[in-house]
């Protein structure tokens, strides 16, 4: 049974000992030891004033580019999704959002204003937050292409404004002022046509079901692509496809999707990961660098 701890000062939920399964997308993995989801950006900035400043924090949205390992989390995580879910027009290109919106939300919202450039979110399986961390990106779009600025919360629970040159963004990569963490961003759409822009994102959708085990539980993407290639094409011609360990499996459909077949721990997915990792570089000398979070301790 879950235990939810109370306390006056805080308007959100924190649980004790939660399952991180229930939150992650390859419905796996430990325990955190505590799981707060904020009522709002207010309550999270008075809960992180009151947090030991050395807890081990980990922030997650969907939990969809996230593997937390069998002996589960240590420290506190900060759940945005359902929490940091504000959607506001700035002005008529100008959209704040929250870091807890999905980006498939931020895609149809955008979309059925009228608005052009935020389409590959769709094809995203996170939460905005997310996507600014890793500056993921589907069907030749990328998140930072969009960001006029970012808020974030540093771990004393003061909020910040800041410009995307305060970043080193790259493929899949993005590098800012530590102990921070995104809460919000402004994206800067161009003007186009709701009915053209909707059916972009039906089309991408259509291709990523085609192509991507979507109906089974996965990560999205474990690898980044390297230099001029793709991830996918070394491991399938590596032989892995459809390669197993205890319940996890290298997708069938698609080489760099690990799928949990429904009975997978943590330890069978990174094991299966580093198989695949180590498999490759053996063969082409390509050393494939991972998407996927991994966090936590070993059972």
């Amino acid at each position: 049974m879950m235990a939810v701890e109370k306390n006056h000062h805080w308007r959100g939920e924190l649980k004790v000992n939660e399952p991180m399964s229930r939150h992650t997308s390859w419905r796996a993995g430990g325990n955190a030891r505590r799981f707060y989801t904020p009522a709002d950006i207010d309550d999270l900035c008075d809960f992180l004033r009151e947090m030991n400043s050395h807890e081990p924090l980990l922030w997650m949205g969907l939990g969809s580019n996230l593997l937390v390992r069998d002996g589960g989390f240590p420290g506190t995580v900060i759940h945005t999704l359902g929490a940091l879910t504000g959607l506001e027009w700035l002005d008529a290109v100008t959209l704040r959002a929250g870091a807890g919106v999905t980006c498939a939300k931020v895609a149809r919202f955008t979309a059925n204003a009228g608005l052009t450039g935020a389409e590959f979110l769709a094809g995203i399986p996170g939460s905005l937050g997310g996507a600014l961390a890793m500056n993921a990106g589907a069907f030749g779009g990328e998140t930072w292409n969009l960001v006029a600025a970012v808020e974030t919360v540093d771990r004393a629970g003061r909020l910040h404004t800041r410009l995307p040159e305060e970043y080193r963004v790259a493929y899949r990569t993005v590098e800012g002022v530590a102990d921070e963490w995104f809460v919000a961003a402004r994206l800067v759409l161009q003007h186009g046509d709701a009915m053209t822009a909707q059916s972009t994102i039906r089309e991408l959708l259509a291709r990523r079901g085609a192509t991507q085990p979507t109906n089974q539980y996965s990560c999205g993407s474990v690898f980044r692509n390297p230099p001029g290639d793709h991830a996918a094409r070394l491991i399938e011609s590596a032989g892995l496809k459809g390669k197993t360990q205890g319940g996890a499996q290298v997708s069938e459909k698609h080489a760099n999707f690990i799928i949990n077949t429904g009975n997978a721990s943590a330890a069978d997915i990174e094991t299966l990961l580093n198989q695949v990792q180590g498999r490759v570089e053996q063969l082409y000398g390509v050393r494939l660098e991972t998407e996927v979070r991994i966090v936590g301790e070993h059972a």
